[in-house]
């Protein structure tokens, strides 16, 4: 387990620090915020999907890069018109264990709800040629994410697990990191992100000095989902490689629309994006990132609740006009989407 246990405690202390600057709400609009990533993740790709289906109902959804999920979490938690954010699967399991003995983080998680599950992200670890295991960074300098972020966490709880020595941990954003592997001033750097991601596809990697290191640890393959990365996914990686990957997920926060104006506007925001995630899922998978074809909308992390405005805007009766509808949208139900309604629905109770 990760040995540095403080670091949710302190984010969770500080993160009204992290969110100044928030840009005012539109007297036209009520504002809504996605937390994502970087602008070379897949986070940011799923996020400008969604606010994509929110332009086409006369609504913005506004895409924030973040520092990544722990920040999205909190920020779920605690920014305000910040309705959703996207967080991976083992910063959630790593909350949930920890918030039975720790204050901190049990406020940090109290009303932090599931909206969907999403894709399995690929804990990719690019690395010197000469380093040709995860064994062999023992003593090397690695870059694990900067703090905050869920390629911080998994990379942390990784070398923890797999008991590796390194030199130096540098806590350094993924552009920082790919710049000093390609300078030599590091050796290898942690991305956790769904292939392919951009950072490796648009990137003029030179196959001869880096490769991706394979994770085939039996303790890491148990702890997390065994995965696989397709030969060709990116220019420089010629062969398929197995690593691990841990589920990303849309959160959300249990808006009480009998509270007040605020909640009541922010829990129709998440009803909204909710109905047309759901309605237009066919051409989520059609149009949008690839990982969306990889998208189980009933695969549910153990442990964690529905929000009632997400299963509200599931409801067949749910009604949003939207230009161009299509077939299901705006309460006309098909077969097919009464079929995948009533399978969610056994899954998350709405």
């Amino acid at each position: 387990m990760l040995k540095n246990t403080s670091l949710i405690r302190r984010a969770a202390c500080t993160v009204a620090a992290l969110f100044l600057g928030l840009t005012s709400a539109s007297a036209q609009e009520f504002e809504k915020n996605i937390l994502t990533g970087g602008p070379t993740g897949t986070y940011i790709q799923f996020g400008n999907d969604i606010a994509g289906l929110m332009g086409n109902c006369g609504q913005t959804l506004t895409v924030r890069e973040s520092a990544g999920s722990l920040e999205n979490f909190l920020g779920v938690r605690q920014r305000p018109r910040t309705q959703f954010g996207i967080v991976q699967s083992d910063v959630l399991e790593y909350l949930q264990t920890y918030s039975a003995d720790d204050p901190a983080i049990a406020r940090a998680i109290e009303g932090v709800r599931i909206a969907f599950p999403l894709y399995n992200e690929e804990v990719h670890i690019l690395a010197s040629k000469d380093i040709t295991s995860l064994d062999d960074l023992a003593g090397k300098r690695v870059a694990i994410g900067v703090q905050d972020s869920g390629t911080f966490l998994t990379a942390s709880l990784i070398l923890d697990l797999a008991d590796i020595g390194v030199a130096e941990r540098l806590t350094i954003g993924p552009d920082d990191s790919f710049a000093q592997l390609q300078s030599g001033d590091i050796d290898a750097f942690f991305y956790v992100a769904g292939a392919p991601t951009g950072l490796f596809s648009n990137a003029d990697i030179d196959s001869a000095r880096f490769h991706l290191l394979p994770i085939s640890d039996p303790v890491l393959q148990s702890v997390y989902t065994p995965a696989k990365i397709p030969a060709g996914t990116y220019a420089f990686q010629q062969e398929a490689l197995d690593v691990v990957a841990v589920k990303a997920i849309l959160m959300t926060y249990e808006y009480n629309k009998g509270l007040n104006s605020y909640h009541r506007a922010s829990c129709k925001a998440v009803s909204d994006v909710a109905n047309q995630i759901f309605e237009r899922f066919p051409d989520l998978q059609e149009n949008g990132h690839p990982k969306w074809n990889q998208v189980d909308l009933t695969d549910i992390p153990p442990g964690w609740d529905i929000a009632s405005c997400v299963n509200d805007g599931l409801a067949a009766s749910y009604a949003l006009s939207c230009a161009d509808d299509a077939p299901g949208a705006s309460g006309e139900v098909t077969g097919a989407n009464a079929a995948y309604r009533e399978r969610i629905c056994a899954q998350i109770g709405c």
